[in-house]
């Protein structure tokens, strides 16, 4: 799960970048594909981010780490 939330990290700093570059470019030329690379890095965010959730409710279902519904019933 470190994998990703690095991947989640990364994906931020480039649609950060492509922020920087989009507010100081007037060339529509190089905005249209910067455009498309930012709105592909916060797909890439959001997938990710779902994965992590998915990740994580498969841990709490398999009692790894969250909680433990078994002790409860002694």
């Amino acid at each position: 799960m470190c994998k990703i939330k690095e991947d989640l990290c990364a994906e931020q700093k480039a649609r950060t970048t492509y922020d920087n570059i989009l507010r100081f470019c007037d060339d529509g030329d190089v905005r249209d594909p910067i455009r498309f690379l930012r709105e592909r890095e916060i797909v890439h965010f959001q997938r990710f981010g779902e994965c992590i959730r998915l990740i994580q409710d498969d841990l709490d279902y398999k009692n790894f780490y969250a909680y433990n519904p078994e002790f409860d019933k002694r």
